[in-house]
């Protein structure tokens, strides 16, 4: 065994969820003792760095449960099982904001929260958007769109509006875009 590796002797699952499913896994520690760990399984995610004709990032307003708080963030959603990345970032765009894109390009994967659960969150960015239509949200999904400018995407990371980690990133490509251009 390496002198980093946990090797899992048990598992047993807590709770099965729409979304998530929780484990208490007992693991044999490098140095042969025993712990716990609380894993959550993720079906993973995709998130959209959506920029308008005018430059101007698309963002969704709404309410989060549990952080029993209104906050902004890029249009992002959970992928269905077996679905592609690729297709799942061009639906949840057109579900969440009610556009299409011609192109749309991956930039980044990464664990949201590697910590404890396995959920892999898959980063988008297009520039070339179709206006189509209406939104096409879940029946429990209450969001507002709202498309901003650079510096004030900036002023809502700082005063938290913006308060996600996958928005923050978005806001940083964004910077780091506009500094090459």
């Amino acid at each position: 065994m390496d002198g980093l590796t946990e090797k899992k002797k048990s598992s047993q699952e807590l709770f099965k969820g729409r979304i998530v499913h929780l484990f208490l896994d007992k693991v044999l520690l490098p140095n042969g003792q025993e712990s716990t760990r609380e894993v959550v399984k993720h079906p993973g995610a995709v998130a959209i760095i959506a920029v308008d004709e005018d430059g101007k990032l698309l963002l969704v307003r709404q309410y989060r449960y549990p952080l029993d708080s209104i906050i902004f963030e890029i249009p992002a959603g959970k992928l269905e099982p077996g679905e592609d990345p690729d297709d799942s970032a061009r639906r949840e765009l057109e579900e969440e904001t009610g556009y299409q894109c011609r192109e749309m390009k991956k930039i980044a994967s990464f664990y949201s929260s590697p910590g404890f659960s396995d959920e892999l969150l898959h980063i988008y960015f297009t520039d070339s958007l179709i206006k189509k239509g209406e939104q096409h949200l879940d029946q429990d999904e209450f969001l507002e769109v709202r498309a901003v400018d650079l510096e004030e995407a900036i002023r809502m990371a700082e005063d938290h509006r913006i308060y996600d980690a996958k928005s923050i990133y978005a806001v940083q490509f964004m910077q780091l875009r506009a500094l090459r251009h």
